[in-house]
């Protein structure tokens, strides 16, 4: 009788459970063609098209948590405020409703991570913006990048080899400089970076010298020149140091390094491409103290629902592929939960242990921890942590799109502490020295490791320091 009825139960939670890991590592554009897929497809799946709170299933007056199920458990500022909406709700800090940009305007192959050399992906997030006679530039552009995605000749030479006007090559590449990672293609370092500050520009506050400080002051930064570099400028120390803070944190010179070890093979991670955050963490507004609101962004309105016609029916007459379909729809709904609460509970997680980075923004705060050390918090599988970040994002309170990778990358607090070392120097460091400095911080690595870190970070060697 066991055994009979083990045999019964089993294919049961393992579908349950294969469904479930499947959804977990899903994007939300991925989720909403399969939700649409199935409402097209079981006439026993239903959506209320109202909104609707996403775990406990009540009706909700206006956009925000639930005054139920998402308070905190523990009242202390420690403990997050998490709640699920859906992405047309989504709203930045200040209120103001975000314009979505068309899902249907970006390639589905921008959200999958691929094994792809850097032209490749560059040339496929910049394709629907390309004239058919526009294509041959940008192939020419792409394939002369060196190393570091910068271009490796002069753009009147591209030119003259395609027989075309310096103008047209000048718009192409300008599209190429507007793609991910920002700034490649650009012929010289300074270019690189002002392209960066553009994008910037349009999502947060940038201190009124860092232009400037681009343009013709560089060599003096790099040197701790603040004193005559501001003089030059005719500005203040700390506005020169606050422009320099600025570029150290927000802009590379060398926009292919961070992701790419070979440029045509690829370094094994893909950069990956957010046009819109899967989770929104900001500040409670309106709060005498600081506490932590976590927005998880569903891809659809309302909620799913067996339809009570079908159930009905379907007890009025005994038929077996009806019974599948229903058995389907209730499957999808109930895997759909456990993504949800799969989220909820990581990412209030994260909120707490990472709370003191989020609030400062500041690299440094971020409390390395491994996907190993979370799946024991949560009291999962370490594969299910593994899904749960794959290919999501994360938009801070200060308004940056990090992947959600970010907070389980063990090197990020030792690279932080290297660009200090380096910033702070008197003189240029060896890499041996600078591995002697880190370990005296706690962190013993080798040379070749500092060596990796310092080009991930788009610092040059001491010899060119």
């Amino acid at each position: 009788m066991f055994q009979v009825q083990k045999q019964v139960l089993r294919p049961q939670v393992t579908a349950h459970l294969a469904q479930t890991m499947a959804l977990l590592e899903m994007t939300r554009e991925e989720i909403q063609q399969k939700v649409n897929a199935e409402l097209a497809n079981n006439p026993a799946l239903e959506i209320i098209e109202e909104r609707r709170c996403p775990s406990c299933g009540r009706t909700l007056s206006t956009p925000g948590p639930c005054p139920i199920c998402s308070q905190p458990y523990d009242l202390s500022l420690e403990e997050p405020i998490v709640f699920m909406s859906p992405q047309d709700d989504f709203r930045h800090q200040s209120g103001s409703k975000q314009n979505y940009q068309n899902p249907n305007d970006y390639s589905h192959e921008n959200y999958v991570p691929q094994e792809i050399d850097l032209p490749t992906f560059i040339l496929r997030q910049i394709a629907p913006d390309l004239k058919v006679e526009e294509r041959p530039i940008a192939a020419h552009i792409l394939n002369s990048l060196d190393e570091d995605g910068l271009l490796s000749m002069p753009l009147e030479e591209i030119g003259r080899f395609l027989h075309i006007p310096l103008k047209k090559v000048k718009k192409v590449a300008k599209i190429i400089q507007g793609a991910e990672p920002i700034g490649v293609g650009s012929s010289s370092p300074q270019e690189v970076l002002l392209a960066q500050l553009r994008a910037l520009d349009k999502v947060t506050r940038i201190p009124p010298p860092t232009e400037e400080v681009i343009r013709s002051g560089m060599e003096l930064l790099s040197k701790g020149s603040y004193g005559k570099l501001a003089k030059e400028l005719g500005t203040s120390h700390g506005r020169v140091l606050e422009a320099g803070h600025f570029i150290r944190e927000n802009l590379t010179p060398y926009p292919a390094r961070a992701n790419w070890g070979n440029i045509r093979q690829g370094s094994g991670i893909s950069p990956q491409v957010y046009h819109h955050p899967d989770v929104i963490i900001r500040e409670q507004e309106n709060s005498p103290k600081p506490r932590l609101i976590v927005e998880i962004i569903t891809p659809y309105r309302g909620m799913l629902r067996v339809n009570p016609l079908f159930r009905k029916a379907l007890e009025d007459e005994n038929n077996k592929a009806c019974k599948k379909t229903l058995e389907q729809a209730s499957l999808l709904i109930k895997c759909l939960q456990q993504r949800n609460n799969t989220m909820g509970q990581l990412m209030a997680t994260i909120a707490k242990l990472q709370r003191e980075f989020l609030l400062t923004g500041d690299k440094a705060n971020l409390r390395p921890t491994t996907q190993v050390e979370m799946a024991e918090l949560l009291d999962v599988h370490e594969s299910t942590i593994s899904r749960a970040v794959s290919n999501k994002s994360v938009q801070l309170p200060n308004k940056r799109i990090v992947p959600l990778k970010l907070f389980f990358d063990r090197s990020l607090p030792i690279r932080v502490t290297l660009k200090r070392i380096i910033a702070n120097e008197k003189k240029p460091l060896s890499d041996s020295a600078l591995a002697d400095k880190l370990a005296e911080k706690g962190y013993p690595i080798a040379r070749r490791t500092v060596a990796k870190y310092r080009s991930m970070e788009g610092i040059l060697s001491s010899r060119m320091r």
